[in-house]
């Protein structure tokens, strides 16, 4: 699990295509002394499983059903990816929680100034959409962010300087493609609230408790 705390930009250095699968060689700041054979490490937000590790670079594999819901076919050498190690059990929980399984592709709408920070329009598939809430966690390319607005496919992000510096979010134009992955409780409620889940949660049982304040018709 990840917390969608970037704690490096890395560089993609070569991608090698296999018949069922793509291995990435990854350049890093990050000391390789905290890195293992068998380690997950969210690449722009896809956890990725470290195969190779040699001196400042690390290899990982994607399958190709991966690379089919990701952005990372689309990464060639140069290209810049945000990276971040698994999160440890003694760790301080600083975004949210975050699993690097990619829900689908978004595409960067618009790009705005306001105030100090970046605003950024992402339109996202219909069948994620419903998941996305305002003032809700979502993460972009693997960074933790707040949904500061969201109507039909689209939902908007201010992105502070500190972040635009320490990530690759700062360099996104309109027409960019970026992985995003909602929150997962939205997945876990619709499935408890769900008619044949048998757990006795319903739109009535948070009526009665006081998690919503209407009954819906």
């Amino acid at each position: 699990m990840f917390t969608g705390i970037v704690e490096d930009v890395g560089s993609i250095a070569g991608v090698t295509r296999f018949a069922g699968r793509w291995e990435f060689s990854i350049r890093t700041s990050l000391d390789a002394a905290g890195i293992g054979e068998g380690d997950s490490i969210a690449v722009d937000g896809v956890c990725l499983t470290v195969i190779r590790i040699e001196n400042a670079l690390f290899a990982a594999d994607a399958s190709l059903e991966t690379l089919g819901v990701t952005t990372l076919k689309d990464k060639g050498p140069g290209d810049p990816v945000n990276l971040e190690r698994a999160m440890r059990a003694d760790s301080r929980f600083g975004g949210h929680m975050v699993l690097g399984h990619v829900d689908g592709i978004g595409r960067v709408a618009a790009v705005g100034r306001s105030g100090d920070s970046t605003r950024i329009e992402v339109e996202v598939p219909k069948d994620i959409s419903r998941y996305i809430v305002k003032k809700g966690s979502i993460a972009v390319d693997g960074i933790s962010l707040t949904v500061n607005d969201q109507r039909d496919r689209r939902f908007t992000i201010n992105v502070i300087p500190h972040s635009l510096l320490k990530t690759t979010i700062g360099s996104k134009s309109p027409g960019d493609q970026v992985n995003v992955e909602v929150d997962i409780i939205g997945r876990y409620v619709e499935r408890f609230a769900a008619p044949d889940a048998g757990s006795g949660l319903d739109l009535d049982f948070l009526y009665e408790h006081g998690y919503i304040k209407g009954r819906q018709q």
